[in-house]
């Protein structure tokens, strides 16, 4: 069978934008979830740089894995590749990924470049919350991103102690940063 899956780890998740078949929760090898992606478009400037999520070496990634039909592929690509190559600092790489009901299958995958000059590397909670807390890009505040995306890790119940440390953490600097 010649399917086509998507595999979103971050905002994708839970805005994948694109028509879809089926939903399932996914676990890809080999790579980890982390906010080390400097966005200067969707949620940051170049002058205000703020953080997104990408898939870097190492680990493994609990997600969702989207089926699209046949006749979707073509224009899903198209919309994921304007959406994710932006700058570039992705790279789009075809990778297994074993669903929740066992299926082994190969997946769309956008992983981050690690020497584009936008990857932030290994950042401390406090580095990292205080670039969320001061950023917004076309796509709104760096917050609601980091928001939006914890929420979902949590209904899909996958903790990230790091990311929720640099929530909590950036929700205080924004509501000081507001009062």
């Amino acid at each position: 069978m010649n399917e086509f899956w998507v595999f979103g780890y971050g905002s994708l998740m839970w805005n994948p934008g694109f028509e879809f078949e089926e939903r399932q929760a996914a676990h890809l090898f080999g790579f980890r979830r982390s906010l080390c992606v400097r966005s200067w478009v969707h949620r940051g400037t170049e002058e205000r740089p703020g953080l997104v999520l990408g898939l870097d070496r190492g680990g493994s990634c609990r997600g969702v894995a989207f089926r699209v039909t046949p006749e979707k592929r073509e224009a899903v690509v198209d919309y994921l590749r304007e959406r994710e190559l932006v700058t570039h600092v992705y790279k789009e790489r075809t990778l297994p990924a074993t669903l929740s009901d066992g299926r082994r299958i190969a997946t769309l995958t956008y992983i981050c470049d690690r020497a584009h000059h936008q990857f932030a590397g290994s950042l401390t909670v406090a580095e990292a919350a205080s670039t969320v807390s001061a950023a917004t890009g076309k796509s709104g505040h760096n917050m609601d991103y980091v928001r939006n995306t914890l929420a979902h890790l949590r209904e899909m119940g996958i903790r990230d102690h790091w990311l929720e440390d640099v929530g909590r953490t950036a929700e205080g600097l924004y509501a000081r940063a507001s009062a």
